[in-house]
């Protein structure tokens, strides 16, 4: 092979493996405390402590509760709880959770999204159930929006909300909620999941083997120097 096109051939890759590895690096983890049974992407958690990563789901018993802890924040999930987690935000499908925040970690259920109004020190509790959101301000301010409307609820103040969108039909409300009530049933599905540090490992291997490849190469020129 041609020394120019061998070349535009590891650059193309480096520029592939690169972002992959910067993506897995980036994806916001944070650890997990369980007390009771609980279940992240269909599998058990089979001990009290674990890492979890931004697209996780997350789910607990009846009689279980968990605490989802990263610097700046902490999220308890109670019992009967369907949560996904996105790194700078929870996702309440069904159950609730009690919100501690100096970073602004927001809350969305159904169409609501509940955000501190500020980077100050911020606690509160969302709770789902039937489609009927409760969203309690228990240390400073909140701000509410719906995708249409935003209204601000202040420390110790209450508020219910439906998280069912306005424009569905009765027939897809009936269907909102009746997945909801399986709640506890069973663990959810497993869906996709990128595994961080295997996705860096391999972007980093694919890169020192290149890498080391080229120099090999280089030591070793298509054409001598000083031809017969």
């Amino acid at each position: 092979m041609d020394r120019s096109a061998f070349r535009g051939l590891v650059s193309c890759v480096l520029v592939v493996l690169f972002p992959l590895g910067l993506f897995a690096a980036d994806l916001n983890p944070a650890m997990l405390y369980t007390n009771g049974a609980a279940w992240v992407n269909g599998s058990h958690v089979p001990r009290p402590s674990l890492a979890i990563f931004s697209g996780d789901l997350l789910q607990t018993r009846y009689d279980s509760l968990v605490d989802i802890k990263q610097p700046g924040s902490t999220v308890a999930v109670f019992g009967d709880s369907l949560v996904k987690f996105l790194g700078n935000s929870v996702e309440v499908d069904h159950g609730g959770v009690s919100v501690s925040t100096a970073k602004q970690l927001a809350t969305t259920v159904g169409d609501i999204r509940v955000t501190p109004a500020s980077e100050a020190w911020t606690e509160f509790t969302v709770i789902d159930v039937d489609g009927t959101v409760k969203i309690t301000a228990k240390k400073g301010e909140l701000t509410l929006s719906d995708g249409t409307q935003t209204a601000t609820l202040a420390e110790g103040q209450q508020t219910t909300r439906d998280d069912t969108p306005a424009d569905n039909s009765d027939n897809s409300k009936g269907k909102k909620k009746s997945s909801k009530q399986q709640s506890g049933a069973s663990p959810a599905a497993k869906g996709p999941h990128l595994n961080a540090p295997l996705a860096i490992g391999l972007a980093g291997g694919a890169v020192i083997g290149l890498t080391t490849w080229v120099l090999l190469q280089s030591s070793n020129p298509a054409s001598p120097s000083k031809p017969n």
